[in-house]
């Protein structure tokens, strides 16, 4: 089992920055990939970054690509998640997801077996 929890959500204005926090405890090592998903109100969840653990490969959305930045403490099995230039858009509930099986999609929320609990991002504009 591996455990996951989220911190670092909040209300920003239009243009500020956020780090989101997700420490994983527990069975770590069979982590493969560690991701960030968010979803809006009445709309599905979608992907925001992950990071290949083994090779601290990134991937991101299209969406966030340039403003948000993925990366990992490994001594403190936690990974980060900077959100820089935030926009009204990206306000959601922030996911972070643990994959413990080589080669899946880095992108689809099936592909993960472990989450956390969620944390809140408001942007006001």
């Amino acid at each position: 089992q591996v455990q996951l929890v989220e911190s670092g959500g909040g209300l920003v204005q239009g243009g500020g920055s956020l780090r989101l926090s997700c420490a994983a405890s527990g069975r770590t090592f069979s982590m493969y990939t560690m991701a960030w998903f968010r979803q809006a109100p009445g709309k599905e969840r979608n992907f925001v970054a992950a990071i290949r653990l083994s090779t601290s490969s990134t991937y991101y959305a299209d969406s966030v690509k340039g403003r948000f930045t993925i990366s990992r403490d490994v001594a403190a099995n936690t990974v980060y998640l900077q959100m820089n230039s935030l926009k009204p858009e990206d306000t959601a509930v922030y996911y972070c997801a643990a994959d413990t099986k080589y080669g899946r999609n880095y992108y689809a929320g099936a592909t993960y077996d472990y989450w956390g609990q969620g944390t809140q991002v408001t942007v006001s504009s």
